[in-house]
C-alpha cells in the first residue's frame, strides 16, 4: 500500500513513494531503512530486560540508554555482551536513581529539572542564567556513556526529547557529528500550523551539526491499523525511525506477539540504528 499523501516531509519531498503498479519496471528498489528503537534502556531492570526480549526476538533495532540511573550498570554490560546497539538517551528531566550519583551533579541536575518542568513552554526558551547547569549535566552524561561502553556515544536523543530544547540546541551541547532525533512527523491537520513551522525550524537547525532520519513516529497509536501501514510503507525509500516503550503493556504484545513482523515484512526492521547507504534529504538541505 503507497503512503498517505498526507504525510508532511519537512524539507523536500521523499522519491519513489509512488506505488508498484506506476510503474512499467516494476517496483522501486528498497532504498530506506526502518529503524524500531526502545528508549530507557537501564531505566529499571522491567525496562531493560523487556527491551533485550525484544531485541532478541528482532523487533526491535537498537536501544537509548539512560546513565545515572538504578540499572545502568547493569544493562551497559549486557548491551556490551549481546553486541547490541545503544545510544545516548540523554535525562534532563527524571531524577537519577544510581547511588554514584555526586551532590554537585544533583544540584545542576535539579536546577535544569525544575526549569524545564516548570511549563510547556521552558523546552523553547533559552535560560542565559541555567547555560552552566545545562552544560554541565550535558557533558557529565557523555562522560558517563563513555565510561560505561568504552566509547562516546555515536546517536544522542532525550528523554522527553529534552534534547531539543533551546539550552541544549542553540548552545550546542550535543556532540557535532553524531546522529541526533529529529522532532516528530505529524499528519497534516494533527498540529497547527505555527506548531509545524517551529519544529521544522528546529529540525533545520539540528540538521546543521547532525545526521537526522527522514521521519520520526512513536509506535502508539497502534490503531487505526491505516497509520501504521503508511509509516511502515514510508520505509521503502526513505529513512523511519519508529520509538517505543516495550515495558508498556500493549506496546510489547504487539512486539512480542508477531504483530510487527507482519507489518514490516516489505521493510525488513533494521539490525542496528544505521543510516548508512541513505542520505537524509533534510541534512543535505541543512547543509
Amino acid at each position: 500500500m503507497a503512503p498517505s499523501s498526507k504525510y508532511i516531509n519537512e524539507r523536500a519531498p521523499v522519491p519513489g513513494l509512488q506505488s508498484g503498479s506506476d510503474n512499467p519496471e516494476g517496483p522501486p528498489p528498497h532504498t530506506g531503512v526502518l529503524i524500531i528503537n526502545a528508549d530507557d534502556w537501564g531505566l529499571d531492570a522491567d525496562t531493560t530486560d523487556r527491551i533485550a526480549e525484544c531485541a532478541a526476538l528482532g523487533t526491535v533495532s537498537s536501544a537509548s540508554a539512560m546513565v545515572l540511573m538504578e540499572d545502568s550498570e547493569r544493562a551497559a554490560d549486557l548491551a556490551r555482551e549481546r553486541a547490541f546497539e545503544v545510544g545516548l538517551h540523554l535525562n534532563l528531566t527524571s531524577p537519577f536513581t544510581a547511588h554514584s550519583v555526586s551532590p554537585k551533579v544533583e544540584e545542576h541536575h535539579q536546577r535544569v529539572r525544575s526549569f524545564l518542568r516548570r511549563s510547556r513552554l521552558s523546552q523553547a526558551i533559552y535560560h542565559p542564567g541555567l547555560a552552566n547547569s545545562f552544560q554541565y549535566v550535558v557533558s557529565v552524561q557523555l562522560d558517563e556513556f563513555s565510561r560505561l561502553f568504552g566509547k562516546p556515544p555515536r546517536r544522542v536523543d532525550g528523554h522527553h526529547h529534552m534534547h531539543l530544547c533551546a539550552n541544549v540546541l542553540f548552545a550546542g551541547l550535543l556532540p557535532e557529528g553524531t546522529i541526533a532525533r529529529r522532532n516528530f512527523s505529524f499528519l497534516r491537520g494533527e498540529k497547527s500550523g505555527i506548531n509545524r513551522l517551529y519544529r521544522r525550524a528546529m529540525d533545520h537547525v539540528l540538521a546543521k551539526r547532525h545526521r537526522l532520519t527522514d521521519y520520526f513516529f512513536s509506535l502508539p497509536p497502534l490503531e487505526p491499523a491505516s497509520r501504521l501501514e503508511r509509516i511502515f510503507a514510508l520505509a521503502r525509500n526513505s529513512s523511519v525511525e519508529v520509538e517505543t516503550h516495550p515495558v508498556n503493556p500493549e506496546e510489547y504484545k504487539f512486539l512480542t506477539g508477531g504483530a510487527v513482523l507482519c507489518w514490516s515484512k516489505e521493510c525488513q526492521i533494521a539490525r542496528g540504528y544505521t543510516l548508512d547507504g541513505h542520505k537524509s534529504g533534510l541534512q543535505v538541505a541543512g547543509q
